[in-house]
């Protein structure tokens, strides 16, 4: 029989420790990307307008697939999305980053989406826009 408390702290710790990369390594793991911002900036070209289209594109596109697959996600998995931007949010005491707010106000309103798309599957009222035929009650 498997300890499901030890298992649970174990996710739990390892939750954790991913999350302390993320505030200094974006979430890189061991052997990821670690270059110093000021090395990275020489060694990068800017970004052409069409580069930019393209990566608003892909954002969009993720966004909404990420919405998708969390309307059908647990309540626990939608808390650990609400701790995540607990988490990058500034803490007392800290300087905000203009990006790092926006970062977690975001993630916030993609549960919020997918819990509008979540009512939209079951019937319920509440849904704002239009939805394809498919998903009308």
């Amino acid at each position: 029989m498997i300890d499901n408390k030890a298992e649970g702290s174990e996710r739990t710790r390892l939750r954790e420790r991913a999350f302390s990369r993320w505030d200094n390594e974006g979430g890189a793991g061991t052997g990821g990307r670690e270059h110093p911002a000021s090395t990275m900036k020489r060694d990068v070209p800017p970004l052409t307008n069409a580069e930019l289209v393209q990566l608003q594109i892909r954002v969009i596109a993720l966004e909404n697939l990420i919405t998708s697959l969390i309307a059908d996600s647990s309540e626990r998995q939608l808390d650990l999305v609400r701790q995540m931007a607990a988490y990058i949010s500034p803490r007392p005491g800290s300087t905000p980053h203009r990006l790092t707010v926006h970062a977690a106000a975001r993630m916030i309103s993609l549960v919020e989406a997918a819990g509008q798309l979540r009512a939209l599957r079951s019937g319920k009222k509440g849904f704002k826009g239009s939805a394809p035929p498919e998903w009308r009650p």
